[in-house]
């Protein structure tokens, strides 16, 4: 088992340095020592160039016409809206996740806080269920669900609101 378990990370690491030498852009940073007891190996950080892009999964959910879709990420507040008040109340606005997408906000409070001081150009993380639109789509489920749904979160200034 150990040797099976030695032999995958050689041929990662060789994959790995076989990826450095084809990019100039894939430097590595540090290395890290990983000690077994029969071998020291050194493993090289994944490359730059490995590394998600930011948003990556929302990008390709939107892309794809995906809905129903839990998803976390980051973006910048664009745009606030009237809350909405049919049924549940819901504070709505729109946060810009790339160059080309925009996404709006539903976050219910009636069963979680209001997201207080939110103004244009703040950061927010968070997590929620995507629904895809043409204009960018709709995260919902920002926020627990007393009956044990799956639930999300918005964070914004170092407070988390679900």
């Amino acid at each position: 088992m150990k040797q099976g378990a030695l032999t995958a990370i050689f041929c990662l690491l060789a994959a790995c340095q076989q990826a450095e030498q084809s990019s100039p852009l894939n430097q590595p940073q540090s290395a890290l020592e990983v000690k077994s007891q029969v071998q020291s190996v050194h493993l090289q950080p994944l490359s730059a160039g490995l590394v998600t892009e930011e948003n990556a999964a929302l990008k390709q959910a939107f892309a794809q016409k995906q809905s129903h879709v839990w998803l976390e990420g980051s973006g910048t507040v664009k745009k606030l809206l009237p809350d909405d008040t049919q049924g549940a109340r819901h504070q709505r606005f729109l946060v810009s996740v790339s160059p080309g997408q925009t996404l709006l906000f539903a976050h219910n409070i009636d069963l979680a806080p209001r997201v207080e001081s939110l103004n244009i150009g703040d950061q927010i993380s968070f997590k929620g269920e995507y629904i895809y639109n043409p204009k960018g789509g709709i995260m919902h489920w920002t926020h627990h669900d007393p009956q044990g749904h799956q639930h999300g979160w918005i964070k914004h200034q170092n407070h988390t609101y679900e």
